[in-house]
């Protein structure tokens, strides 16, 4: 599997780079596992959010914090540092369990969990695909699927300014059970590690090690010029 470690200089661009690996790997490219930070808070939507719902526009808008909608699914999250993003590309023929979307995230976070267990007691999955320790969320993921290669992407938090997320963001329309309704502050936790140390260790689980040559630049243009580009595209629900 390609590693690379790479943030985009636009916000939008870095939605579009990860739809593009995927593309790419559907016209014969390689399985990649991307690092990136985004250093400043923005929201991002899944492509099914409601923008009313789940972000505090206002609060928003007034500070600048930016409001983009991803390709995948799942709930809205907040970046910033501390922050890290991971994103993996993935063919079903690695494994046969990839082809269904509940067993694909089996198999994933499983692997997610025994590389991050090392670093605290009690590191597991829950809910529809969140990483905990205990009952406390530092992780949450979602994917894109195509014809014969999937997009496994999430958050992982390590150094979070957690104040931020209630400020941002609404509480969520949909709560997996094990929150039983808890406020952000109550439920979302940074994960005991450093940047370079989860990137290490999340990167030798999925034996990672080459370096991604060149970037599918025509693709994430296209994909600019398509979508993430245009706010039609992020304020469309």
């Amino acid at each position: 599997m390609h590693r690379r470690d790479l943030t985009m200089p636009m916000l939008a661009e870095n939605l579009a780079l990860d739809e593009a690996l995927l593309l790419e790997a559907e016209a014969g490219g390689p399985e990649v596992l991307r690092f990136w930070e985004w250093p400043n808070h923005a929201v991002v939507l899944g492509a099914g959010g409601k923008v009313a719902e789940e972000a505090n526009i206002e609060t928003c808008e007034a500070e600048g914090v930016p409001i983009v909608r991803r390709s995948s699914g799942g709930g809205t999250v907040l970046l910033g540092r501390g922050c890290l993003m991971y994103s993996l590309v993935l063919s079903y023929t690695r494994d046969p369990r990839l082809a269904d979307l509940h067993a694909s995230s089996r198999v994933i976070l499983d692997r997610m969990v025994e590389a991050l267990r090392p670093f605290a007691d009690g590191v597991r999955w829950d809910g529809i695909s969140d990483l905990v320790i205990g009952d406390r969320k530092f992780s949450g993921n979602a994917q894109q699927r195509k014809r014969g290669h999937l997009l496994h992407h999430g958050t992982l938090l390590y150094d979070f300014d957690l104040a931020a997320i209630p400020k941002y963001l609404a509480p969520p329309p949909r709560m997996p059970d094990y929150r039983r309704a808890r406020p952000h502050g109550d439920f979302v936790m940074n994960f005991p590690a450093t940047a370079e140390s989860i990137r290490r260790a999340v990167a030798k689980a999925w034996n990672a090690h080459d370096a991604l040559g060149g970037l599918p630049s025509e693709r994430v243009e296209k994909l600019m010029k398509e979508k993430y580009g245009h706010s039609a595209w992020h304020r469309r629900r």
